[in-house]
């Protein structure tokens, strides 16, 4: 019985170092990254530079040789600025075809394209055509050469997809800002660079009245007057025009520019 229970306890004893020979199966996790709370660097895209436009040349000190500024005749000149306006334009024509007189239209390029209709009355009815700009751009005479010349004969090219044929005689620089570069190109397109000699500023709203005195008292024989059929409200010199025409015709006589 003894005997029994010695071997017993061997068998136990050669089970238990058998176990613990047996090699570990058991496999440790892998560490988890560490994630970083910096966010990631974005790869630097490389940059594009534009090419810096070239500074603009300085208006001269007075204005260039070679304007028109007078119609070399005693009658006086109507020109009417920065249309065609549908709101104002048909109106001035209406009240120049009741005083029977012409005129010259200064038209900005962007608002032919918009109105050709209006063009196409201006000069079915009689009346004189002037490029102004594409976007009356008052600094356009201190650009490069080459993009004074691509604006007018843009507006050129507007003017004649309007009315087919269409001569353009003149051209007036916006706010009569001359250079002898605007002048040499508009010269070199066929145009005769038109300015003025009266100034009422109506652009500058006075009342109907003032438009009229300014004109009264500043005209002389032989002047170009500047008044504006477009670029606002322009209702005050519509209002003047009547009587100022009136006065014009009796004083001086109206007449086309030549």
């Amino acid at each position: 019985m003894q005997a029994r229970a010695v071997l017993a306890s061997v068998l136990a004893m050669a089970l238990v170092l058998s176990g613990c020979a047996q090699p570990d199966h058991t496999i440790a996790a892998a560490p988890r990254p560490v994630e970083s709370a910096t966010p990631p660097t974005p790869t630097p895209h490389p940059s594009v530079t534009k090419p810096a436009k070239p500074p603009l040349r300085p208006l001269p000190a007075k204005l260039p040789a070679g304007l028109d500024r007078n119609t070399g005749v005693r009658p006086v000149a109507l020109t009417f600025d920065d249309g065609p306006s549908p709101a104002w334009t048909p109106k001035v024509l209406d009240q120049l075809k009741a005083a029977k007189v012409t005129a010259t239209f200064c038209v900005v390029g962007r608002e032919v394209q918009r109105h050709p209709e209006l063009v196409r009355r201006i000069v079915r009815e009689g009346h004189q055509l002037c490029n102004h700009s594409w976007r009356h751009d008052l600094d356009l005479a201190r650009r490069p050469v080459a993009e004074i010349r691509a604006d007018l004969d843009r507006t050129n090219k507007a003017i004649r997809k309007a009315v087919p044929g269409a001569k353009v005689s003149f051209y007036r620089q916006p706010g009569g800002r001359w250079t002898s570069e605007v002048l040499g190109v508009a010269k070199d397109l066929g145009m005769r660079p038109l300015h003025w000699s009266v100034d009422p500023q109506d652009w500058d709203k006075p009342t109907a009245a003032t438009i009229g005195k300014r004109i009264h008292t500043a005209t002389r024989p032989g002047a170009i007057v500047l008044l504006h059929d477009g670029g606002g409200n322009r209702a005050a010199t519509l209002a003047a025009c009547p009587k100022l025409i009136a006065d014009l015709k009796h004083r001086f006589g109206i007449t086309r520019l030549r």
